[in-house]
């Protein structure tokens, strides 16, 4: 069972997720501080104007999500959140579904958590 900051923390990330399948670079933009990285499987490494804009211009393309095996612990004003999540995605011309492991880190700020450890 999660408790209230646990919580606020997931649907932080589930809110990025959906933002992600609805090409909402707005709400991306919004959760995602700056500074903040992304790390593809097959290692490459983008800032969020990268990131957000291959969402945007359809190379990157995600439809569904699923998060299983979730750790979420709360320290405070930061947080890290860990899972297995399996992505249906389109990326870079390649579909299929792919489980990943994944390793966030969270920051409150004002009340709001916010992804990105900056």
């Amino acid at each position: 069972m999660l408790d209230a900051e646990q919580t606020a923390v997931l649907d932080a990330y589930k809110r990025v997720q959906q933002a992600m399948i609805d090409k909402d670079i707005e709400t991306l933009n919004e959760l995602y501080l700056d500074g903040a990285t992304f790390r593809h499987m097959s290692g490459k490494v983008q800032t969020k104007d990268e990131f957000f804009g291959e969402i945007a211009d359809g190379i990157l393309n995600y439809y569904k999500y699923k998060i299983d095996n979730l750790v979420i612990a709360v320290n405070g004003e930061t947080a890290t959140l860990t899972a297995d999540v399996t992505l249906d995605a389109k990326v870079y011309g390649s579909s299929g579904s792919w489980t990943l492991p994944v390793n966030v880190k969270f920051r409150k700020i004002a009340d709001k958590w916010y992804l990105g450890d900056k």
